[in-house]
């Protein structure tokens, strides 16, 4: 496995381990790959090596050449240099679609099923049979798709529509048809981005499986846990190189780390946060609220504090925080905003009452793609930016810029379209936006999805230092990193308060509490 660990590429302080020898015959090959954009440097002699039937992790801080790595192994460019092998063959021509969909496919954070077709029609999409009429077979559709399906464990109505499906459904599916193809190497970029835990159990059951029927997988993450629980052997990259592979059960996670950042540092360790004074003001009041998925919820959350909300898929965390920035109106009960009630609801009579929000998906709830950085930071406060209606750019920039500082966003400028950032830039933009009206109450759901560790560190630091500034927080999310600076965690299950942690809980606490299990009883 390990012919390229450890080589030219890798300093050698970085290496941390022996090269990785697993037995098993190579499926891909990445050998010595080079790519420039302009005076870019994406991949600088980097290398990987994936073993027939292994989950293999690639890891790495945004940045570090992994999306580009993979645009070569998919055949969508060609490296400047270097080669790619397929079972000891050289990869086929760009040009020859076909033979790239039958060795490898991949499965994106974003996903490309189209949601106006049914499950069937995105699984044969241009390969529908047709009779002599010239008309699709839609019986024979069906058959082959439920057949397809079938034969992959997934469990989805062929004939419903796929944009009725939720994100774990559309991975199985995407999944199903690139195995279509033939395609037994699979790889997966960050697939576990946008799904609760109990969806990233059963994508990890059914990775495990689709392994014990020959199918390889790449697995590309931020969520390093994720990969000890289903990888067996991890590659780092940092600076476009390639620094490190190693068996996962033989890399300590510290020392994963330290590889990603280039330090010898380990994971995040909160420091015990000064207690919030008891005098202190009540930024959130919220009281017996009730919501389609959440039931007679109460909570005060005082200036300084920050409180968690957590829970699995269906819990009704998410729901409860999207009620009180505004995104949907509750049933009963009352939200009260640093003594005021704004209406039920309403985004922007939370806005005027002084929430900051950062919600849970910012590629569809968070950003405007085509928009410059400057007008997705800046949105929230147009009467910062001129007067009678009217945008000054001078303004808008500055304002920007000061912005682009505080949360060290990585940008040539703050003209750029935000899709030009990496993840992790692009959700300290939809920080910046939250905290660009001075809140007294910070709403942040999920905020560390989809980002490389660093800026994860960066982003739970910023909301640490907003605290001590005095503004509430509150922050839903079932990621364990997330919830640990919390001063106490409210854990939902099926809609309910369940459990109160106080800070200093330990894992298992909080995963049974989440799971609904009474360790007490």
């Amino acid at each position: 496995m390990g012919e390229f660990a450890g080589g030219p590429a890798s300093p050698s302080p970085d290496r941390g381990v022996e090269p990785v020898h697993t037995g098993r015959p190579a499926l891909a090959e990445a050998e010595r790959v080079s790519k420039r954009y302009g005076e870019t440097v994406a991949l600088d002699r980097a290398h990987i090596t994936i073993g027939q039937g292994e989950a293999h992790a690639l890891v790495g801080r945004n940045g570090a050449g992994k999306s580009t790595l993979v645009s070569i192994l998919t055949g969508l460019q060609a490296p400047d240099d270097g080669e790619v092998r397929f079972a000891g063959a050289p990869a086929p021509r760009l040009s020859d679609r076909d033979a790239w969909r039958a060795r490898v496919a991949c499965v994106y954070q974003k996903s490309t099923i189209i949601p106006e077709l049914t499950v069937a029609e995105n699984l044969f999409l241009n390969r529908h049979e047709r009779n002599r009429l010239g008309l699709v077979g839609w019986r024979s559709l069906w058959r082959k798709a439920a057949e397809l399906l079938e034969m992959w464990s997934v469990d989805v109505d062929v004939r419903r529509p796929a944009g009725e499906l939720g994100v774990e459904g559309r991975q199985f599916v995407e999944i199903a048809r690139a195995l279509s193809f033939g395609a037994r190497f699979i790889i997966l970029d960050e697939p576990t981005a946008q799904l609760d835990g109990g969806a990233i159990s059963r994508l990890f059951q059914r990775m495990r499986a689709m392994r014990e029927q020959g199918v390889t997988f790449l697995f590309i993450s931020h969520h390093l846990q994720e990969v000890y629980e289903i990888c067996d052997t991890v590659t780092v990259f940092r600076d476009a190189r390639h620094i490190v592979t190693a068996p996962v059960a033989e890399l300590p996670q510290a020392d994963l780390v330290a590889a990603m950042t280039g330090e010898a540092a380990g994971l995040r360790q909160n420091a015990a946060r000064p207690a919030v004074r008891p005098d202190a003001s009540v930024v959130l009041d919220v009281q017996g609220l009730t919501g389609g998925a959440y039931h007679e919820v109460d909570l005060r959350v005082r200036s300084g504090e920050i409180v968690g909300l957590a829970g699995l898929g269906g819990s009704g965390k998410t729901e409860l925080a999207e009620t009180i920035v505004g995104l949907r109106a509750p049933r009963a009960g009352a939200v009260r905003v640093a003594g005021g009630r704004p209406r039920p609801g309403s985004v922007p009579a939370s806005l005027g009452a002084g929430v900051g929000f950062v919600p849970r998906d910012r590629h569809h709830q968070g950003l405007v793609p085509l928009m410059s950085v400057a007008d997705n930071a800046t949105m929230t406060v147009p009467e910062r930016l001129g007067t009678a209606g009217f945008v000054s750019g001078r303004r808008r920039d500055e304002l920007a810029r000061e912005m682009i500082g505080n949360l060290e966003i990585k940008t040539p400028g703050p003209e750029l379209p935000v899709s030009g950032l990496s993840g992790g830039n692009q959700q300290k933009v939809v920080m910046a936006r939250a905290l660009a009206n001075d809140p007294r109450l910070l709403v942040l759901i999920t905020p560390t999805a989809g980002v490389d560790v660093r800026s994860k560190e960066f982003l739970l630091g910023k909301v640490e230092e907003i605290a001590g500034n005095g503004t509430g927080v509150v922050i839903a999310s079932d990621e364990l990193d997330d919830l640990r600076l919390c001063d106490r965690v409210l854990v939902l299950f099926h809609g309910r308060v369940v459990a109160e942690l106080a800070a200093g809980w330990h894992d298992h606490e909080m995963v049974a509490a989440m799971e609904g299990i009474d360790l007490d009883a």
